[in-house]
């Protein structure tokens, strides 16, 4: 039977709450407070304070056939950057867990991508990805034209999916490791001894206990993608170029503090929370049915 934590005194426990619930409140329910009710509102220019316009702002946006681009914009960045992510990780994840040759100076070095500030993350993969100096510069040699994200919605959006998918690696990297180490490796031998190979073992034995993780990175991912974009497309691309970058949170930045359009702003970034909520019910709801648990 486990016994629950009791204090002497019933203020005890408050006390150890309020911080928390003081900090919740500071930085998560007033600022969706305030969002919520600039949405409802038209500021009115010059400071001239807010006239109540209900669901108007959301009329507005919805109609607009730029706004359901960013969306589709992000949906695809979204799917694209996670699926490159998990992969790549998981790959790299079963390399270090099968303890080949560095394996211990590569399970330092493969976490540290996340650990690098998302402007910083930037600014090097666009000096790379440069035509006319970086990486590909060579490949531009070869094919003239053949590469320019300055011009080219298509190689802009290439660029920013390879920066995001490349900082997190790093994140998702460090969770499957975690979980192919907790296998048990009674498990795993005793389909050697059967004559298993490792991809075998992979597939059969090591896939299917790893779906709780690969589930909970799914979400993560998924929801990252929607709201961690913005600093890596404000350094590469600046939602260009013809807004081929332009996702939802870099619209709301753009739309908030460079349109002055705050009421809009507010509400796209309404759109963008019931967004995302929406997503990880789809996938608590229908994804989760195939998770092993035990």
């Amino acid at each position: 039977m486990t016994r629950r934590a009791s204090f002497r005194h019933w203020w005890i426990g408050i006390a150890f709450a309020v911080p928390q619930i003081i900090l919740i409140f500071t930085f998560f329910y007033w600022p969706a407070g305030q969002a919520v009710y600039w949405s409802l509102t038209l500021q009115q220019p010059w400071g001239g304070g807010n006239t109540w316009v209900g669901l108007d702002n959301f009329r507005q946006i919805l109609s607009d056939p730029l706004y359901w681009n960013s969306i589709v914009r992000s949906t695809v960045f979204a799917g694209i950057s996670t699926a490159l992510a998990m992969g790549i990780a998981l790959v790299l994840a079963v390399l270090v867990d099968r303890e080949l040759a560095g394996s211990k100076f590569y399970r330092v070095v493969m976490i540290w991508p996340y650990g690098i500030a998302a402007p910083a993350l930037a600014l090097a993969f666009r000096f790379m990805m440069a035509p006319e100096a970086g990486f590909l510069s060579f490949v531009n040699q070869i094919w003239p034209g053949l590469w320019d994200p300055a011009l080219d919605g298509g190689d802009a959006m290439a660029s920013v999916i390879v920066a995001f998918s490349w900082k997190y690696v790093g994140y998702d990297f460090v969770f499957f490791l975690a979980a192919l180490q907790g296998i048990p490796k009674a498990l795993t031998e005793a389909a050697a001894l059967d004559g298993a190979g490792w991809l075998r073992r992979l597939r059969d034995i090591q896939l299917p206990l790893l779906t709780p993780t690969v589930f909970f990175l799914l979400v993560i991912d998924i929801t990252e993608s929607f709201q961690d974009s913005f600093g890596i497309v404000d350094v590469m691309t600046s939602g260009g170029p013809a807004r081929a970058t332009e996702l939802m949170v870099y619209k709301i930045y753009f739309d908030g503090f460079k349109g002055l359009d705050y009421s809009g702003a507010a509400a796209q970034s309404i759109i963008l929370m019931l967004l995302i909520v929406a997503l990880t019910i789809v996938q608590f709801r229908f994804v989760e049915r195939r998770v092993h648990y035990k």
